[in-house]
């Protein structure tokens, strides 16, 4: 029987956002930046929403202390338990957009991601102007997993003022089915391959190069990157912090 290093599983998205939101699963420090931009962000629940399969998802379980950076801004008090080695950029995405958390981009900006929904045409939308003032469009999803009937009864309301008279109940009856079918996407299943907590640090970066080089493949930046982090952790943090610094202008100096 041939030995392996992994061990297949299941997710469902609302116990990955909860182990996201604890800490238990965290981003290693082998991952690239978040790099997705809100366009493929809407694809992705587009995909969801569909029923589509989105890819599956590979994790290092840890149980010594890794170098890891959390998802999102806020601080968390959990050791992470699993740190994510591919499927950084969904589950960024993903958190991001159903909790309303902030996250910090490759020019280490920090924003929130704003997708918009229209229940109606069952499409999404990166929000913009136009969109928030459209009554067609529930202008920032985060909402329905905030406050699913407040969100709901919010939008049927503005529809009916906008229309100058009430939504029939046929018709608030499908935009309420398109709504909750929305927020079910926070059950959607992730097949997911655990790496075990013997994998070094060296096998977890092969894992990795490998599996991207099949898809689209890592660029000699990300390699390098990559291999600093696995073997010279002091000269990635390094490197992060002067990039950093490059993209904030000095004070008191003249923009070019």
């Amino acid at each position: 029987m041939a030995v392996t290093l992994f061990k297949d599983t299941t997710y469902n998205l609302i116990g990955l956002i909860e182990n996201i939101r604890r800490g238990e699963i965290a981003l290693p420090d082998i991952q690239r930046p978040f790099v997705w931009s809100p366009a493929r962000v809407r694809d992705l629940f587009d995909s969801m929403y569909r029923g589509f399969p989105v890819g599956y998802l590979l994790f290092w379980e840890t149980g010594a202390e890794a170098g890891a950076r959390q998802i999102g801004t806020e601080q968390k008090a959990a050791a992470p338990r699993m740190l994510i080695v591919d499927g950084q950029q969904r589950l960024t995405a993903l958190f991001a957009v159903m909790t309303g958390a902030a996250v910090v981009r490759k020019d280490f900006t920090e924003g929130r991601i704003r997708i918009a929904f229209c229940p109606a045409e069952k499409r999404f939308e990166v929000a913009d102007a136009a969109i928030e003032k459209d009554p067609e469009f529930i202008a920032d999803i985060t909402e329905v997993w905030r406050g699913y009937r407040e969100t709901t009864r919010r939008y049927i309301a503005r529809l009916s003022e906008h229309r100058g008279q009430a939504v029939s109940d046929e018709e608030e009856e499908r935009l309420e089915t398109a709504i909750d079918r929305l927020r079910d996407i926070q059950h959607f299943p992730f097949k997911a391959v655990e790496l075990d907590v013997t994998t070094d640090e060296e096998q977890v970066a092969q894992v990795f190069v490998r599996i991207n080089s099949q898809g689209v493949a890592l660029n000699q930046a990300d390699f390098i990157l990559t291999l600093m982090s696995v073997f010279w952790e002091v000269g990635r943090r390094k490197f992060e912090a002067f990039s950093r610094a490059a993209t904030t202008p000095s004070k008191g100096e003249p923009s070019p």
